[in-house]
């Protein structure tokens, strides 16, 4: 009797891990396959130099098995769990029906054997080698297994249907996509520029374009009634090629001015135009304006604007104020980061001196070290670095050439930076003789601007 279990117990061994390994390896060829691989390895199948009918059709099955390869791999995995066990209990039976003499309780040997067995079954002819020969041929094996793998999904998926459902109709949450982008980063398998890529496309629709736009403080705008040659100085001083045009207030947009729609009305006009094209207002030539709601996700935005061909839309928020404005530019950044262009400089991040007490200090220069390059006490409650300092002088965002005087400085606007032309150096020196900060107009002088003022109404970026 003993000799007819013994034989049992190991037919059961051998089937268990025979079929524990197949559906081992079948997980990790399924996984790892690609619906391309299989494509190509069916044509060579067919059209090749020895068309083999039979290892087409299995191809064909194992595209099949493709289509939905989460469901077959649930079912792959109850099996294949179901053999590890029914194997690791039979072999464990059998080395103790092997092990000679019994010193020590029962329980206990089978506690020990079991970790044994368990150990060498499920880890050495279950996990690595069937599993490592899946991920390194996963087509041919496969192809070669579809027939069993085929039967066992078969088999098993009415309970697949209960645990995992087929087709799931509703969109992922925020939290699962999250979940994606963090096992995307995690990835050995991708560069890290290639994470990052991913990882932004993922995270696109989970971001909204309150997130991404250019916020009103920030915006450059141009009263209706500005004359085109102002419009057009304004333009090219900014950098910028396209600026909102207002009417009483920036709620009140009357379009968008285009630079090329500026330029061509001052030097190519129409015929029956005024004879000084360049006094024409900016509404004249100023484009209908593109809204946007600021909850709006940036995926859909991003198709929006790319099917209408706009490059600019004014985001409004929920009482129908002009929030700010957003650029298809903005929204690509989201996914491969900062872009520049070939007029943008580096960013100056030390003090240099020029000689004759001037200085180029980088505009994010803290307000402090800055008094201290002319021993001057320049603390200002409101901003903390030089260019906040120019900005809150002159009442607006600075351009390049902006320049006022404050507690003794003489801060130019020298270079801009960036798609959003944000002052990156200034220009300064001690002014002769040095003058108290005047409580009436900030401390600045704005002499030296009235042609700004008219430049821009407000500023933007």
């Amino acid at each position: 009797m003993t000799g007819v279990i013994v034989l049992v117990l190991t037919v059961v061994v051998i089937v268990g891990l025979f079929l524990a390994g197949m559906l081992s390896a079948g997980e990790a060829a399924l996984l790892r396959v690609t619906r391309a691989s299989l494509t190509e390895a069916l044509a060579e199948a067919e059209l090749g130099s020895s068309p083999d009918p039979e290892r087409a059709a299995r191809i064909r099955r194992a595209q099949a098995m493709v289509v939905d390869p989460t469901a077959i791999v649930a079912s792959f995995a109850l099996v294949r769990v179901m053999s590890e066990v029914v194997a690791i209990a039979a072999g464990t039976l059998l080395v103790q029906q092997a092990i000679p003499g019994r010193e020590v309780p029962d329980e206990f040997l089978v506690m020990l054997v079991a970790l044994v067995v368990g150990v060498v079954i499920g880890v050495v002819f279950v996990r690595v080698s069937p599993r490592a020969l899946g991920f390194r041929k996963p087509v041919a094996v496969l192809v070669a297994l579809v027939g069993p793998l085929t039967g066992v999904s078969r088999a098993v998926a009415w309970l697949t249907r209960l645990s995992v459902p087929r087709h799931d109709p509703s969109p992922p949450t925020e939290a699962e996509l999250r979940d994606i982008a963090d096992r995307v980063g995690e990835n050995s398998a991708f560069e890290e520029s290639d994470r990052e890529l991913l990882r932004s496309v993922i995270e696109l629709g989970g971001t909204i374009t309150r997130e991404v736009m250019v916020p009103r403080t920030d915006m450059v705008t141009v009263p209706a009634d500005t004359t085109l040659d102002r419009v057009l100085r304004l333009l090219l001083r900014s950098g910028f090629s396209r600026v909102p045009v207002v009417g009483e207030s920036v709620d009140d947009v009357v379009g968008v001015a285009y630079l090329k729609d500026v330029v061509a009305a001052v030097h190519w006009p129409v015929d029956g135009a005024a004879p000084e094209p360049s006094r024409r207002p900016a509404a004249d030539v100023a484009r209908d304006a593109v809204f946007v709601p600021e909850s709006k996700p940036i995926d859909d935005l991003l198709r929006e604007m790319q099917a209408t061909a706009s490059h600019i839309a004014l985001v409004v928020d929920e009482y129908g104020g002009v929030a700010g404005l957003v650029t298809i530019e903005d929204l690509l950044e989201e996914v491969v980061g900062e872009l520049t262009d070939e007029h943008d400089t580096v960013q100056v991040q030390e003090v240099e001196d020029l000689g004759e007490g001037t200085f180029r200090v980088p505009a994010r220069l803290p307000v402090d070290e800055l008094g201290d390059l002319f021993d001057l006490r320049l603390d200002d409650d409101d901003v903390d670095t030089a260019g906040g300092l120019l900005a809150k002088a002159l009442g607006k965002v600075p351009l390049a050439g902006s320049s006022a005087e404050v507690g003794g400085v003489h801060l130019e606007a020298e270079r801009v930076e960036g798609r959003r032309k944000q002052i990156s150096t200034l220009l300064v020196h001690r002014t002769e003789p040095v003058h108290e900060p005047d409580d009436s107009n900030g401390g600045a002088d704005h002499r030296d601007h009235r042609d700004q003022k008219h430049d821009q109404k407000e500023v933007t970026s």
